[in-house]
């Protein structure tokens, strides 16, 4: 019974410190899903070699969508014309970041690990994108127009309805409740059972796990580097989820360059995932995503542990600092509201893990999910696109 409650008080605790910041989060991805729809903006990822693919790892930075969730939206874009090297760049970017996994990286980590996160995701799927479009052979010419139907509520298709009237006929509180209903049922439902899983991991690291047992053996250098990097590339995580752990590893002395590689290739590469990039960009293309994110992620992990030592900061000390600033009262209110909003996704993704509609043990639903939402948004994935995850988590 100590163990349980133990575990359910370091758990609710990192759960308290999160919450405020991943409202936050949720209110930004809503309002980039109303105000930016990324496939309106398909057609800039067409044409160069390397133009294409800073846009779309621009694009993918603030997204939030993990590693298969990306999968439909990326070969959306592909198939409206981006570029392999493009399309390389957004689904490297996109699961590496997001705004929920921004925010929660500022409640739990620091603000040195906060920057670096979507700044290795950004020169990683950059240097991806650009390799794949200089190696490969050129592409031809943009054979479908962007999709830039309406995203709030379907009512024109951008074609007989051009974007300059569209754009009257929807206030900004109408934009705005578009956007939160999308953050809540889309976004967080997506995320939510797998931030649970990801938070109570971080609960029994950090309750069950002596100090010195993983800061013996992953305290820095090359060696706790590929450790990090052999546990993240085949793990299900998503950026959210992945937080918390990373948060628990170091408070449990790993260094903070490893738990950057972690944050890296975890969220961006698992197993069912590089099997259906293969159907998308071919085999080449994913040897150069696979090998870029593994060498620059330790590459990163290894120049991120200098710069503490530089500055003389103790990663540990500094973990989880920036949630001091939130008034308790707030916390509590912030940690009641996403209880709230979590209760009906939580449960309903539970129900499908354990319906029996062929689904069964399979919770990366979640990427179906997402494609049949985005179907309904106006996106349009068609059924000709490469299969989704199906591999379990």
């Amino acid at each position: 019974m100590n163990i349980i409650t133990g575990i359910f008080n370091e758990t609710w605790q990192l759960f308290l410190e999160a919450s405020p910041y991943i409202l936050f989060g949720l209110l930004v991805s809503g309002l980039l899903r109303t105000f930016l729809d990324p496939s309106s903006v398909a057609h800039h990822l067409g044409h160069g070699r390397i133009g294409p693919v800073l846009k779309a790892a621009v694009l993918g930075i603030p997204i939030p969508l993990c590693s298969c969730g990306v999968l439909p939206a990326a070969a959306s874009l592909k198939k409206q014309g981006a570029n392999n090297g493009a399309t390389t760049a957004f689904l490297i970017a996109t699961p590496e970041s997001g705004a929920d996994s921004i925010a929660i990286s500022y409640a739990l980590l620091d603000p040195i690990l906060t920057i670096a996160r979507p700044v290795v995701a950004f020169v990683t799927a950059a240097v991806a994108g650009i390799a794949e479009n200089l190696v490969g052979k050129k592409e031809g010419p943009q054979k479908a127009p962007p999709d830039i139907s309406c995203p709030i509520d379907g009512c024109c298709d951008g074609k007989d309805c051009s974007p300059e009237v569209h754009r009257h006929h929807h206030t900004t509180s109408e934009k705005l409740k578009a956007g939160l209903k999308f953050a809540v049922n889309e976004v967080w439902g997506d995320l939510v059972l797998l931030f649970a899983v990801g938070l109570f991991l971080a609960g029994v690291i950090t309750y069950a796990i002596p100090d010195d047992l993983i800061g013996r053996y992953m305290g820095g250098g090359l060696p706790s580097m590929l450790i990090m990097l052999a546990a993240g590339i085949p793990l299900y995580i998503c950026a959210t989820s992945s937080t918390p752990i990373a948060a628990a590893l170091i408070l449990k002395g790993v260094s903070p360059g490893a738990a950057l590689v972690f944050l890296i290739a975890g969220p961006a590469t698992n197993i069912t995932s590089l099997a259906v990039l293969l159907g998308i960009l071919g085999k080449r293309a994913t040897v150069i995503y696979l090998t870029t994110i593994a060498v620059l992620a330790v590459l990163a992990g290894l120049a991120v542990d200098q710069i503490y030592a530089v500055l003389g900061i103790s990663a540990r000390a500094a973990v989880g600092q920036a949630a001091g600033m939130i008034p308790p009262a707030a916390k509590y209110l912030s940690a009641l509201l996403l209880l709230a909003i979590s209760v009906k996704p939580l449960t309903a993704r539970i129900k499908r893990m354990f319906a029996k509609d062929g689904r069964h043990g399979h919770p990366h639903d979640h990427a179906h999910h997402a494609a049949t939402a985005q179907k309904k948004e106006g996106d349009r994935v068609s059924a000709a696109e490469p299969p989704l995850c199906t591999g379990p988590t």
